[in-house]
């Protein structure tokens, strides 16, 4: 399926939001430290109900140790900096989707590094800051889903 890779998160409640929809989906999901709470947090668990418990969520020190050990196929960040459209985007099987932290965004540099190609934008009204970072990767997840004919799903 898809790769959910989330650099450096801060609130629990999105990441137990993303455990629940990797869940649902098929999804894996992978956290880059720091983390701006413990994988203990109660209101972690509370977002993602009982469901932590089927989802696999893997853990990794920094980025580069992310793409060394998890060896991604290919790497779309989301950012509002993005200037091309996820919905004109073609997804397959193994794509991991790469979201920055909810205050600050991704790092300029590595978003840079992944080419503008790389990096997606979810279409919004102008002038508005940002979506929720677990509504965006449920939004992203659902439009590559889509496109695989929902492989998988019942």
């Amino acid at each position: 399926m898809f790769h959910i890779v989330l650099f450096e998160p801060e609130i629990p409640p999105n990441t137990g939001n993303i455990i629940r929809l990797c869940s649902n989906t098929g999804c894996q999901l992978h956290l880059i430290e720091p983390l701006g709470f413990e994988m203990d947090d109660k209101r972690l668990r509370r977002a993602g109900l009982d469901y932590d418990e089927f989802a696999s969520v893997k853990t990794y020190a920094n980025f580069d140790e992310y793409q060394n050990l998890a060896k991604p196929k290919r790497i779309f960040a989301l950012s509002t900096h993005g200037v091309r459209s996820a919905y004109d985007a073609q997804f397959e099987e193994g794509d991991a989707f790469l979201f920055g932290p909810e205050t600050r965004g991704l790092p300029k540099l590595l978003l840079s590094e992944l080419g503008k190609d790389n990096v997606l934008r979810i279409p919004m009204k102008p002038d508005n800051r940002s979506l929720n970072l677990s509504n965006t990767a449920a939004i992203l997840v659902y439009e590559a889903w889509r496109q695989c004919d929902f492989k998988g799903s019942r």
